[in-house]
């Protein structure tokens, strides 16, 4: 159990069980889903011998990506802890690819916990406010921080690219979940050959009328079966180059990613550009065009003398020359 250190707070972390649910998704169809327990509890209290009851509330799968998605935008200079997969997606002999199979939620479920304890010992994610919010408070602020987060005007090549990359990782994803489930039915076929085989070895040993007949057909059904293996190199050597393309989806999403966080960047700038200009004209002019504190506050105690305007003007100035700078910083950043 890792401790995470938030605002001197010390606690105890985990992911205690899995449980199914159901309910209406945004289009208001209705679906199982499944959901986790996470549970926290204070250090402090337990080192004084007295074990409080743990603080808990469900999570779904999808509010971890959401965590996961704020905190590489926040933090881009982080290596964030993976999450682990949403579905089956490579399965092999006889794993369940359901998502609602028993052994894959108990999978998850650990995967989950994982993510969270390494985040709590990251020296920097673990002081993250809305990673606080996420282990305590049910009513997150994620879903709307995530929103905040999209951009106004994205780029129409990045944004046909994302989608491109997602659609393929979802084509390649599947291509190679059916084709691992045919090299295993593959597999079991060929070796109920080598069975056979000994079968028939051991037989041509006890007929003798029919012995080499029997021993042939053994010596035939081993070499058949011995020849999966050339097969399923072959096979795996397949699926190796269309593993590469699924990382090179994963590739092409992180710089999406990154393109969106460094527009968004620009997009911040050049509003905040625009309030220092609007806050500039304001002070020249002496007129407010949006209601404010500031104005009201002139209103009631008057107006501020020349040398307050001229001192703040001067301000205003480098700021938006510094502002302008930034802008054109984000453009050739976003170029």
């Amino acid at each position: 159990v890792c401790v995470i250190i938030f605002w001197l707070l010390k606690m105890e972390i985990s992911v205690g069980e899995a449980e199914k649910r159901t309910g209406k998704n945004t289009v208001n169809m209705q679906e199982i889903y499944t959901v986790y327990l996470i549970e926290t509890r204070p250090v402090d209290a337990v080192t004084e011998g007295i074990i409080p009851a743990p603080d808990s509330l469900w999570r779904r799968y999808s509010e971890f990506e959401l965590l996961r998605n704020y905190l590489l935008v926040t933090y881009p200079f982080v290596v964030v802890a993976p999450l682990p997969e949403k579905r089956a997606e490579i399965v092999w002999h006889k794993l369940s690819a359901d998502n609602m199979d028993p052994d894959f939620v108990e999978r998850r479920r650990v995967g989950l916990e994982n993510f969270l304890l390494r985040l709590a010992c990251h020296p920097v994610l673990c002081n993250d406010k809305i990673f606080y919010i996420f282990l305590t408070e049910a009513d997150s602020r994620l879903k709307a921080m995530n929103a905040a987060f999209r951009v106004k005007n994205p780029d129409k090549r990045f944004t046909e690219l994302k989608h491109y990359s997602d659609e393929l990782q979802t084509v390649v994803s599947q291509l190679l979940r059916v084709r691992a489930r045919v090299a295993d039915r593959l597999y079991g076929v060929y070796k109920v050959h080598g069975n056979y085989g000994r079968v028939f070895s051991e037989w041509s040993a006890i007929e003798k009328e029919m012995g080499d007949g029997l021993q042939s057909a053994g010596h035939h059904m081993d070499a058949y079966a011995a020849s999966v293996d050339d097969i399923l190199e072959e096979e795996e050597h397949y699926a190796d180059q269309l593993k590469e393309y699924l990382f090179y989806t994963e590739a092409l999403r992180a710089v999406c990613r990154k393109h969106e966080l460094t527009q968004f960047e620009l997009e911040m700038a050049a509003q905040d550009l625009a309030s220092k200009k609007q806050q500039k004209e304001e002070l020249v002019t002496g007129t407010v065009r949006t209601f404010s504190l500031k104005g009201m506050t002139s209103k009631l105690f008057g107006q501020e003398t020349a040398e307050q305007r001229e001192a703040k003007l001067q301000v205003l100035e480098q700021q938006i020359e510094e502002g302008e700078e930034a802008v054109k910083e984000k453009n050739t950043e976003s170029e």
